[in-house]
Protein backbone atom coordinates (compact mmCIF):
# COMPACT_ATOMS: atom_id res chain seq x y z
CA UNK A 1 0.00 0.00 0.00
CA UNK A 2 2.86 2.43 0.60
CA UNK A 3 4.21 1.69 -2.67
CA UNK A 4 1.36 2.50 -4.28
CA UNK A 5 0.30 5.46 -1.79
CA UNK A 6 4.03 7.02 -3.02
CA UNK A 7 3.57 6.36 -6.54
CA UNK A 8 0.33 8.34 -6.44
CA UNK A 9 1.80 11.61 -4.96
CA UNK A 10 5.21 11.28 -7.20
CA UNK A 11 2.62 11.34 -10.15
CA UNK A 12 -0.13 14.38 -8.78
CA UNK A 13 3.13 16.55 -8.50
CA UNK A 14 4.06 15.69 -11.88
CA UNK A 15 0.49 16.75 -12.59
CA UNK A 16 1.17 20.04 -10.59
CA UNK A 17 3.89 21.03 -12.83
CA UNK A 18 1.88 20.89 -16.06
CA UNK A 19 0.29 24.36 -15.87
CA UNK A 20 -1.40 27.13 -18.28
CA UNK A 21 -1.88 30.47 -17.09
CA UNK A 22 -3.76 32.82 -18.84
CA UNK A 23 -2.42 36.86 -18.16
CA UNK A 24 -4.62 38.64 -16.42
CA UNK A 25 -7.68 41.36 -17.83
CA UNK A 26 -6.37 43.28 -15.03
CA UNK A 27 -3.79 44.27 -12.24
CA UNK A 28 -3.94 42.07 -9.68
CA UNK A 29 -2.86 44.47 -7.45
CA UNK A 30 -4.85 47.92 -7.56
CA UNK A 31 -7.80 45.37 -10.03
CA UNK A 32 -7.66 47.96 -12.56
CA UNK A 33 -8.02 47.19 -16.00
CA UNK A 34 -5.33 46.52 -18.63
CA UNK A 35 -5.71 49.30 -21.49
CA UNK A 36 -4.48 48.23 -25.11
CA UNK A 37 -0.79 48.51 -25.36
CA UNK A 38 -0.21 49.05 -21.66
CA UNK A 39 2.91 48.12 -20.46
CA UNK A 40 2.81 45.24 -17.45
CA UNK A 41 4.94 42.82 -15.42
CA UNK A 42 4.03 39.49 -14.89
CA UNK A 43 6.21 37.15 -12.31
CA UNK A 44 6.30 33.74 -11.14
CA UNK A 45 6.12 31.98 -8.43
CA UNK A 46 6.52 28.53 -7.04
CA UNK A 47 4.18 27.93 -3.88
CA UNK A 48 3.16 24.36 -2.80
CA UNK A 49 -0.15 24.23 -4.67
CA UNK A 50 1.94 24.90 -8.16
CA UNK A 51 3.75 27.95 -10.14
CA UNK A 52 1.59 31.20 -9.73
CA UNK A 53 1.45 33.98 -11.98
CA UNK A 54 1.45 37.84 -11.17
CA UNK A 55 0.50 40.35 -13.41
CA UNK A 56 0.82 43.94 -12.48
CA UNK A 57 0.77 47.34 -14.06
CA UNK A 58 3.80 49.90 -14.13
CA UNK A 59 2.87 52.01 -11.12
CA UNK A 60 2.05 49.05 -8.64
CA UNK A 61 5.55 47.25 -9.95
CA UNK A 62 7.35 50.44 -8.82
CA UNK A 63 5.72 51.00 -5.95
CA UNK A 64 5.41 47.28 -4.38
CA UNK A 65 7.29 44.61 -6.38
CA UNK A 66 10.42 46.42 -8.47
CA UNK A 67 12.63 46.39 -4.67
CA UNK A 68 13.15 43.22 -3.69
CA UNK A 69 10.89 40.79 -5.89
CA UNK A 70 13.76 38.79 -6.56
CA UNK A 71 13.57 37.86 -2.81
CA UNK A 72 10.28 37.25 -2.44
CA UNK A 73 9.68 33.56 -1.15
CA UNK A 74 8.79 31.09 -3.93
CA UNK A 75 10.11 33.64 -6.59
CA UNK A 76 11.33 32.24 -9.90
CA UNK A 77 11.24 35.00 -12.87
CA UNK A 78 9.88 38.33 -14.00
CA UNK A 79 9.78 39.77 -17.42
CA UNK A 80 7.68 42.83 -19.30
CA UNK A 81 5.18 42.17 -21.43
CA UNK A 82 2.42 44.56 -23.46
CA UNK A 83 -1.15 43.84 -22.96
CA UNK A 84 -3.22 43.46 -26.21
CA UNK A 85 -7.23 43.29 -26.11
CA UNK A 86 -7.82 40.09 -27.02
CA UNK A 87 -10.50 39.70 -30.03
CA UNK A 88 -13.00 37.83 -30.26
CA UNK A 89 -12.92 34.93 -33.17
CA UNK A 90 -14.89 32.22 -34.59
CA UNK A 91 -13.82 28.73 -33.67
CA UNK A 92 -13.26 26.74 -36.99
CA UNK A 93 -13.68 22.96 -37.29
CA UNK A 94 -10.07 22.45 -38.36
CA UNK A 95 -7.52 19.59 -37.60
CA UNK A 96 -6.15 19.45 -34.71
CA UNK A 97 -2.82 22.10 -34.71
CA UNK A 98 0.66 21.50 -32.18
CA UNK A 99 -0.91 24.84 -29.97
CA UNK A 100 -4.38 23.13 -29.76
CA UNK A 101 -3.00 19.61 -28.80
CA UNK A 102 -0.47 20.86 -26.17
CA UNK A 103 -3.39 22.52 -24.20
CA UNK A 104 -5.55 19.61 -24.59
CA UNK A 105 -2.53 17.73 -22.99
CA UNK A 106 -2.00 20.06 -20.11
CA UNK A 107 -5.53 20.37 -18.91
CA UNK A 108 -5.91 16.81 -19.16
CA UNK A 109 -3.13 16.49 -16.35
CA UNK A 110 -2.06 12.90 -17.43
CA UNK A 111 1.68 11.81 -17.15
CA UNK A 112 1.73 9.25 -19.86
CA UNK A 113 1.30 13.01 -22.21
CA UNK A 114 4.14 14.31 -20.64
CA UNK A 115 7.10 13.44 -23.13
CA UNK A 116 4.69 14.53 -25.91
CA UNK A 117 4.05 18.33 -24.51
CA UNK A 118 7.78 18.45 -23.90
CA UNK A 119 7.68 17.67 -27.45
CA UNK A 120 5.08 19.94 -28.62
CA UNK A 121 6.57 22.93 -27.08
CA UNK A 122 9.68 22.24 -28.41
CA UNK A 123 7.90 22.26 -31.85
CA UNK A 124 6.10 25.80 -31.14
CA UNK A 125 9.32 27.46 -29.86
CA UNK A 126 10.74 26.43 -33.29
CA UNK A 127 7.92 27.84 -34.94
CA UNK A 128 8.16 31.02 -32.79
CA UNK A 129 4.92 30.72 -31.45
CA UNK A 130 6.09 30.09 -27.92
CA UNK A 131 9.36 31.90 -26.30
CA UNK A 132 11.30 30.54 -23.73
CA UNK A 133 10.94 33.18 -20.61
CA UNK A 134 13.01 31.42 -17.99
CA UNK A 135 13.50 27.64 -16.72
CA UNK A 136 14.00 26.09 -12.79
CA UNK A 137 14.59 23.25 -10.96
CA UNK A 138 11.75 22.12 -8.87
CA UNK A 139 12.30 18.78 -7.25
CA UNK A 140 15.65 17.82 -9.14
CA UNK A 141 13.95 18.28 -12.75
CA UNK A 142 13.92 21.29 -14.92
CA UNK A 143 11.09 23.03 -15.71
CA UNK A 144 11.03 24.97 -18.70
CA UNK A 145 8.76 28.28 -18.97
CA UNK A 146 6.98 29.21 -21.73
CA UNK A 147 5.08 31.89 -23.27
CA UNK A 148 2.88 32.43 -26.42
CA UNK A 149 3.33 36.30 -27.26
CA UNK A 150 -0.24 36.82 -29.14
CA UNK A 151 -2.15 35.76 -25.86
CA UNK A 152 0.78 36.34 -23.14
CA UNK A 153 -0.53 32.76 -21.38
CA UNK A 154 2.50 31.20 -19.59
CA UNK A 155 3.31 27.20 -19.94
CA UNK A 156 5.22 25.33 -17.41
CA UNK A 157 6.57 22.32 -19.15
CA UNK A 158 8.88 19.70 -17.29
CA UNK A 159 11.64 18.54 -19.01
CA UNK A 160 11.15 14.70 -19.52
CA UNK A 161 14.62 14.14 -20.25
CA UNK A 162 14.20 11.69 -23.11
CA UNK A 163 17.09 9.36 -24.26
CA UNK A 164 17.72 9.47 -28.05
CA UNK A 165 15.96 5.73 -28.22
CA UNK A 166 12.96 7.43 -26.78
CA UNK A 167 12.48 9.85 -29.52
CA UNK A 168 10.87 7.03 -32.19
CA UNK A 169 8.44 6.11 -29.77
CA UNK A 170 7.50 10.32 -29.27
CA UNK A 171 7.45 11.07 -33.04
CA UNK A 172 5.07 8.53 -33.69
CA UNK A 173 2.87 9.16 -30.61
CA UNK A 174 2.81 13.16 -31.46
CA UNK A 175 2.33 12.32 -34.97
CA UNK A 176 -0.86 10.09 -34.32
CA UNK A 177 -2.20 12.44 -31.32
CA UNK A 178 -1.96 15.19 -34.40
CA UNK A 179 -3.29 13.79 -36.69
CA UNK A 180 -6.48 12.03 -35.27
CA UNK A 181 -6.66 13.86 -32.36
CA UNK A 182 -7.34 12.78 -28.40
CA UNK A 183 -10.31 10.46 -29.43
CA UNK A 184 -9.16 8.65 -32.93
CA UNK A 185 -11.16 6.46 -34.62
CA UNK A 186 -11.15 2.18 -33.96
CA UNK A 187 -7.75 0.58 -35.49
CA UNK A 188 -9.12 -0.26 -38.37
CA UNK A 189 -10.04 3.14 -39.47
CA UNK A 190 -6.64 4.66 -38.55
CA UNK A 191 -3.98 4.41 -41.02
CA UNK A 192 -0.76 2.93 -40.11
CA UNK A 193 1.21 6.22 -39.82
CA UNK A 194 0.13 9.97 -39.50
CA UNK A 195 2.80 11.49 -41.52
CA UNK A 196 0.25 12.97 -44.55
CA UNK A 197 -0.54 15.75 -41.71
CA UNK A 198 1.35 19.06 -42.33
CA UNK A 199 1.79 19.54 -39.00
CA UNK A 200 3.78 15.73 -38.67
CA UNK A 201 5.98 17.05 -41.52
CA UNK A 202 7.25 19.50 -38.96
CA UNK A 203 7.75 17.49 -36.29
CA UNK A 204 11.52 18.86 -35.01
CA UNK A 205 13.52 15.78 -35.00
CA UNK A 206 13.18 15.39 -38.60
CA UNK A 207 16.02 17.65 -38.54
CA UNK A 208 18.30 16.21 -36.07
CA UNK A 209 16.78 13.53 -33.31
CA UNK A 210 19.96 14.54 -31.06
CA UNK A 211 18.45 18.27 -30.76
CA UNK A 212 14.64 17.46 -31.26
CA UNK A 213 14.14 17.55 -27.49
CA UNK A 214 16.36 20.63 -26.77
CA UNK A 215 15.03 23.86 -26.40
CA UNK A 216 16.67 27.58 -26.77
CA UNK A 217 18.51 27.42 -23.05
CA UNK A 218 18.92 31.07 -23.29
CA UNK A 219 15.33 32.77 -22.21
CA UNK A 220 14.03 35.39 -24.29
Amino acid sequence: MAGIEDATRVAQRLMIDWNIQSRSQACQCCGKLFLDKQPYHTMLFDEKAGFHRLDVCEPCWTAQYSQGATSRKGFVSHWQGVFVVPTTRPDPIEKETAESLLRKLVELNDPKYGAACFILAVMLERRRLLKVKDQTQRDGRRILVYEQSATGDVFTIPDPNLRLGQLEEVQHDVAQLLEHGLNPASPREVPPTAQSSNESAELPWAESAETAATPSAAPR
